[in-house]
């Protein structure tokens, strides 16, 4: 799996809300490519983790809803009356 790409314009307010973040949190003042960069290796190892469980939550709908779908197909079926040959 490759890692996410994120469009420039996003990648810019994520930086500067984690710059925002640091000073105000730690204190810690961080310039733009230096927040860039640490958007960029938050992404790389999380990414495949967010991406793992946004697939098994995919995966619970997907079931739930074939579920429903076995449930609905099952009401649609005819009774089937027996009839006894003489």
């Amino acid at each position: 799996m490759t890692t996410m790409k994120l469009p420039r314009e996003t990648k810019l307010q994520m930086a500067a809300s984690l710059q925002q973040f640091m000073e105000i949190e730690h204190g810690i003042e961080l310039g733009q490519l230096a927040g860039e960069q640490f958007i960029e290796f938050i992404m790389k190892e999380l990414s495949p983790y967010i991406y793992n469980e946004a697939i098994e939550d995919a995966r619970v709908v997907i079931e739930q809803r074939m579920a429903a779908t076995e449930e609905d197909l099952y009401a649609l079926k005819k009774p089937l009356r027996l009839t006894r040959r003489r």
